[in-house]
């Protein structure tokens, strides 16, 4: 079980008695997954960092509770791992398959609050696992006891991808809430996930996040947005990848296509030059975000393509292999993100996401088939 000073995470408001209870309930629940698991996956990003295979890391933006039901999650694999065939056929190297699933219950937000469309404001939701997202007062209260259903709908999931059989879909979601992860760690392994990473605004090396991850044996990933430095990538690989094993460690990379072909370079071969060993990825989604006309977020298809293409171009300019493209997608035919021509379309949108909008089936194929062609080129 975990070891080390207990660092609390969950939103204030919640009452600090019961947040203990639920800690301990968490700490004798059994593994979500097993150490031959991780260690799975741990070879085959050992492979990848080596360029001999490719990483599809792919799901929701924030999965939901009402939908952690059978048919639902075939649903979400029969995208992903047809996703990850077009990738192996397009790229020509091994795909290991990961999806943001069976755990991405937790939310970062930039602002303890949010307008409604009716022009309400009200706290943010943070993701099933913390409040709820109906817009009232009531349903975005937190609650503790909302991370022991977390954890029983992450094992509900979990049972559906493990009886799906093969190709194998290990699964991945954010370390956000510690109240949730510290009580899970088994050992030196993480059992909520076969992997997880630290969001860019909880990436500092002398923070909690990096603190808790460095004790797992679990491959880790961080996210670097535009404001991370050289100096930050140096210190974050060290201390994360202090035994420098390949493949233990992945920076995926959110600089925007805007900033890719400036800042990449930088990152790379600072991190080359004076880091640990780092596994290279792609979010070509997070640092482009643009607004509908009614404030929901946006983010274009083609800039998308465009930081996938700057991120292939300056990694095989530093002789780095490209090991992976991490996005957001949903099975779903909706109309969150857009091409250009969407944008001169009148009348309703299909904008369903409880958070950041996801590439919908067809942009999801347009983004994964890009990066192939350029991995075979």
């Amino acid at each position: 079980m975990s070891t080390g000073p207990v660092v609390r995470t969950f939103p204030a408001g919640a009452d600090p008695g019961l947040l203990a209870r639920v800690r301990r309930s968490l700490a004798l629940a059994p593994a979500l997954v097993t150490e031959e698991e991780v260690h799975d996956l741990g070879e085959r990003y050992a492979r990848a960092a080596r360029g001999d295979a490719v990483v599809l890391q792919a799901g929701e933006c924030a999965e939901r509770f009402s939908e952690a039901t059978p048919p639902r999650t075939a649903e979400r694999l029969a995208q992903l791992r047809g996703l990850s065939a077009l990738l192996g056929r397009r790229g020509g190297a091994e795909v290991v398959t990961v999806g943001r699933i069976a755990g991405q219950y937790a939310k970062p937000r930039s602002s303890p609050w949010e307008e409604t469309e009716d022009g309400r404001v009200l706290p943010s939701y943070r993701g099933d696992a913390v409040n709820d997202a109906a817009p009232d007062r009531r349903a975005r209260t937190v609650d503790p006891l909302r991370m022991l259903r977390a954890l029983r709908h992450s094992r509900e999931v979990l049972d559906t991808v493990r009886g799906a059989g093969e190709p194998r879909v290990f699964t991945s979601h954010e370390a956000l809430l510690l109240d949730y992860e510290e009580p899970l760690v088994r050992g030196r392994h993480s059992s909520s996930a076969h992997t997880l990473w630290i969001g860019d605004r909880t990436r500092d090396p002398d923070g909690p996040h990096v603190a808790f991850a460095r004790r797992l044996a679990n491959p880790v990933g961080v996210k670097l947005g535009p404001r991370a430095t050289p100096d930050d990538a140096v210190r974050l690989s060290r201390a994360l990848n202090p035994e420098g094993v390949p493949g233990h460690l992945a920076f995926i990379v959110r600089l925007g296509a805007a900033q890719v072909h400036r800042r990449l370079p930088d990152l790379v071969s600072e991190t080359l030059r004076r880091g640990a060993p780092v596994l290279w990825m792609c979010d070509p989604l997070h640092a482009n975000t643009r607004r509908w006309a009614d404030g929901r977020k946006l983010r274009l298809v083609e800039t998308v393509l465009s930081e996938i293409e700057g991120f292939v171009r300056v990694l095989r300019s530093h002789r780095v292999p490209p090991a992976g493209l991490h996005l957001e997608i949903t099975p779903d035919e909706v109309l969150e993100c857009a091409e250009l021509s969407d944008l001169r379309v009148r009348g309703p949108r299909s904008y369903r996401s409880a958070c950041d909008p996801r590439l919908n089936p067809r942009q999801a194929l347009r983004a994964v088939d890009r990066f192939g062609e350029l991995l075979r080129g």
